[in-house]
């Protein structure tokens, strides 16, 4: 199976992602970022710009490159 950019798990994680910002980052096992993606969009869809966390975790999970 391959890793990286483009490989079957980014993809589902970006899929997850879409649905609830940060569940793609907690299943590539980035607890933290995943917290983070989750409050930060919580928190600014107050205000209306949750969609731009909500974004920016669909494209980071899509993109993660894991460090070997």
């Amino acid at each position: 199976m391959s890793t990286g950019q483009g490989s079957a798990g980014n993809v589902i994680a970006a899929l997850c992602s879409f649905f609830i910002p940060g569940l793609g980052q907690l299943l590539q096992g980035r607890v933290l970022m995943a917290l983070l993606m989750f409050v930060l969009a919580a928190v600014l869809w107050w205000f209306l710009l949750g969609w731009i966390i909500h974004l920016w975790s669909i494209i980071d999970a899509a993109l993660f490159k894991p460090k070997r």
